[in-house]
């Protein structure tokens, strides 16, 4: 079988070629048209010397020509590199090294810091709304001179598929999949709610054929949950709706407009300025009967607001990362408490292993690393050292551990706490930033917040809060540190605060904790 991405595609272009695959404003395309212009900026690059195993940039915002780009290089065998938008000039020069670029696929709104950061020579311009001069082939100049014909050379199941982290921690890292290991894991080849294997490379495709979802992706391509978003969607037929940028009113009017049944979005980031808005808008949300947060979490307050707002619509969170794929899923229960957390149900290939990598077995209160085995990736691309501290091994069977820690509940589930890495240790007792910020976001003063350790000459590390507060108000230490001990332990409040304009979150919606920090070293906090 040909568990690869482009063929997957394929198979759903020969079932559905009429039926419509991509929206993106006023622009639609068939999924018989989404082929032929993929195939012939294939063509192009093939033309100019992109071969198998070679890695191409992709540097643009949602576009249907991103997703044509995707696919491009996947049909020539050859790997996609995601590249962040907001990157200055020192990052893509990081990046474009890195990764070892010999194509780069851009809007021509780059330009001016491509030119400046080293870039390969052979590029193809997304021609937009920007007037900046540049160097390579217009898009659909290069698309105007090829063909339209599948006319490749069979593909592998161990083609390569490359994700570059958010680097919101540190720099980003290439984490390599197989194709058909990162499809099992995010692409719906084992079946998320049941857990079934995929038997069929044609199996999600024939699923579509009398029927097919329209699927709204809003996080940006750059990143994995929105590639596999809709690269899964594609794979049984659904339409997908892209916007360009996030702008709550214009998304609410793309919902109506478009009867969308299915909305990916990232945590609170974008869940709370879209129920917001729709509270305060007359919008038609009667279509949309699911709600998927990947990458990030809900809020107590968010998840009521959808369940007040929105009661016919499913809330759904998915945990996972760039180094395990999808390792849970679970429905926002209709009734909850404001201490409830992120439960999920435990995937097959997942286990909770402690400090030393023994494997926990399940008993309320129980706290561990999640841990990923079956369909993982390969490692990190050109650094053995962090791949090999990536990799455990437990009774015999290879594991991903990317430090994401949870606690069993009575049931079986487990509770998603958060990222090891972010979480703060004052005077010996763990606190977990999502944790604390839900609480804070449950403040009627409080829009968003960012919690970070900070140094603490007697407790090591001291809880801090970034909180953004809500347009003519001004919340101080000492209510948020009431409202918090209303619901958290005494050691988890914030003992210093910074009142900011916005959060700094990556284009997904996560939290940028870089930027908190020099934002915490060059501001004072608030007095008490």
């Amino acid at each position: 079988m040909a568990l690869n991405v482009a063929d997957l595609v394929e198979h759903a272009v020969d079932t559905v070629p009429d039926r419509t695959a991509l929206v993106c404003g006023d622009r639609r395309v068939t999924y018989a048209e989404l082929e032929a212009r993929a195939n012939k900026l294939a063509h192009h690059l093939a033309k100019n010397g992109v071969t198998a195993g070679q890695h191409v940039g992709l540097y643009a915002r949602n576009s249907i020509e991103l997703v044509e780009a995707m696919l491009a290089v996947y049909k020539l065998r050859a790997v996609a590199i995601n590249v962040n938008y907001r990157y200055t000039k020192n990052e893509l020069q990081y990046l474009f090294g890195e990764a070892d670029l010999v194509a780069l696929v851009h809007e021509r709104r780059y330009s001016p810091l491509v030119a400046e950061a080293d870039a390969p020579q052979l590029r193809v311009v997304i021609d937009d709304e920007s007037a900046e001069d540049f160097a390579g082939t217009e898009y659909e100049a290069a698309l105007a001179a090829e063909s339209g014909d599948r006319d490749f050379g069979p593909r592998s199941a161990d083609d390569l598929y490359i994700l570059y982290t958010g680097g919101t921690t540190g720099m980003p890292k290439g984490v390599m999949w197989r194709h058909e290991d990162v499809w099992r894991t995010l692409g719906g080849g084992i079946d998320f709610v049941t857990g079934e294997r995929v038997a069929d490379e044609w199996q999600q495709a024939n699923a579509g054929k009398d029927f097919g979802l329209v699927r709204l992706c809003l996080p940006p391509l750059i990143h994995g949950a929105a590639q596999w978003a809709v690269l899964g969607a594609l794979f049984s037929g659904s339409t997908v709706v892209l916007v360009p940028k996030f702008d709550p009113a214009e998304i609410w009017r793309v919902i109506g407009r478009e009867k969308v049944q299915v909305a990916v979005i990232t945590g609170d980031a974008m869940g709370r300025p879209l129920i917001e808005e729709f509270q305060r808008g007359e919008y038609d949300g009667s279509s949309l009967f699911i709600i998927n947060s990947s990458a990030a979490l809900f809020s107590y307050t968010v998840k009521k607001q959808y369940h007040e707002l929105l009661p016919h619509t499913t809330l759904l969170e998915s945990i996972g990362s760039s180094e395990t794929g999808s390792t849970g899923i679970g429905a926002v229960p209709k009734e909850i408490l404001k201490t409830d957390g992120t439960k999920v149900k435990l995937n097959e290939d997942t286990i909770v292993v402690d400090e030393d990598g023994t494997k926990l077995e399940p008993a309320p209160g129980v706290i561990g690393k999640l841990a990923r085995g079956g369909h993982i990736p390969l490692g990190y691309y050109k650094d053995p050292e962090k791949t090999a501290k990536m990799f455990i091994e437990v009774d015999g069977k290879r594991y991903t551990v990317p430090g994401d820690f949870a606690r069993f509940e009575a049931d079986g589930d487990i509770t998603l706490l958060g990222r090891g890495n972010t979480c703060v240790n004052t005077g010996g007792e763990k606190v977990f930033p999502e944790e604390v910020e839900g609480v804070l976001k449950s403040h009627p003063d409080v829009f968003d917040a960012l919690v970070i350790g900070v140094p603490d000459d007697l407790l090591g590390q001291r809880v801090g809060a970034l909180v953004q507060p809500r347009e003519g108000a001004t919340p101080t230490l000492s209510e948020l540190d009431a409202h918090v001990r209303e619901t958290l332990a005494g050691y988890k409040v914030p003992r210093s605060l910074w009142l900011v304009d916005e959060i700094g979150r990556t284009p997904s919606g996560k939290p940028d904790y870089q930027w908190a920090r020099r934002h915490v070293e060059e501001h004072a906090h608030q007095p008490v």
